[in-house]
């Protein structure tokens, strides 16, 4: 008889290796699925300076800590899945990938987010030519070189600082006249000399042959138009859900994030939404795992609820 877990979660980063740990307390059997290796986004962070506990740690090392802690509760990890379908309606739930089927009574969804695009021409065909969206992965290529960051936030600010060790000069670009990054954030980027600051102005086109040479930019303001010379390119507006594998078969915004309820139940019963993925107001590392730890609790209740019904019928 083939196999039904009691629970499958989807995606093995801060969140989903959360809920895992939870689900594994709750003496559920339960298994992670990655379209890629364990840890998430944090791995592609330089430095984490906002968990508590740790003043400063890299990224990739406290995604390592976090699954040393899982693998003491022997949860079954799938990863470098490629998944083909989700199917969260039936009962059981149905997960195929190109290696097999899996089935499980409930399913946590913590798939994360991927960079939003700016969505201008030349964007898409000079990935890897100059446009990036992780600069710790590709910093070192800009060594010497001129580069645009683009963005507000805490990620923005972070990774241009971060590309001051490499380029000899980085414009960063906000659509606004002040920056939604942390005040802490913005004083160190205040004071690095390699950053200039572009104020009130987009991003309209990204131009150049084989590779980036100049991006045409826009004044929210005045509307005038100009061009930066630059050899690269680092988006940081957002994120966008991953979440093509089972959109339309949950409650979500317009946006395609998952809409929850304060247990991380989703619209339809038995699946859970947890991290970057959900509704949520903020998107750290930390509410990650908050998220998974409540999420792995109210699945090991919604289990009992579940067999208590069966048993009753």
């Amino acid at each position: 008889m083939e196999k039904i877990f009691d629970c499958i979660i989807l995606g093995g980063g801060p969140a989903g290796m959360s809920a895992a740990m939870y689900c594994a307390r709750g003496n559920m059997d339960c298994a992670i699925i990655d379209t890629s290796l364990l840890g998430g986004q944090p791995t592609n962070y330089l430095e984490i300076e906002n968990y508590l506990g740790f003043p400063t740690i890299e990224g990739w090392e406290l995604s390592e800590k976090f699954e040393q802690h899982l693998d003491k509760f022997n949860v079954e990890k799938f990863t470098m899945e490629e998944i083909q379908s989700v199917d969260l309606i039936s009962n059981p739930k149905t997960i195929k990938t190109l290696k097999g089927e899996y089935r499980a009574r409930t399913v946590i969804l913590a798939t994360g987010a991927k960079p939003a695009k700016l969505g201008v021409k030349g964007e898409n065909e000079f990935v890897g030519k100059g446009v990036s969206y992780c600069a710790v992965c590709d910093g070192a290529f800009y060594r010497d070189k001129t580069v645009a960051v683009v963005g507000g936030g805490n990620a923005a600010v972070e990774e241009a600082c971060y590309l001051t060790k490499f380029a000899k000069k980085i414009y960063l670009i906000h659509r606004r006249d002040e920056l939604r990054a942390d005040k802490i954030v913005q004083q160190r980027a205040f004071k690095n000399e390699k950053l200039e600051f572009v104020w009130n102005t987009t991003v309209e086109e990204i131009l150049g042959e084989n590779k980036v040479e100049k991006i045409a930019l826009k004044n929210t303001k005045t509307g005038e138009k100009t061009y930066l010379e630059a050899d690269g390119i680092f988006p940081y507006i957002g994120f966008s859900p991953n979440s093509d594998n089972f959109n339309g078969q949950i409650e979500q915004d317009e946006k395609g994030f998952v809409v929850v309820d304060n247990t991380m139940q989703t619209s339809v019963q038995g699946v859970f939404a947890v991290g970057d993925l959900r509704v949520t107001p903020l998107r750290q590392v930390i509410t990650a795992v908050a998220d998974g730890a409540v999420a792995g609790v109210e699945a090991t209740k919604a289990l009992e609820r579940l067999k208590e019904a069966v048993s009753q019928a």
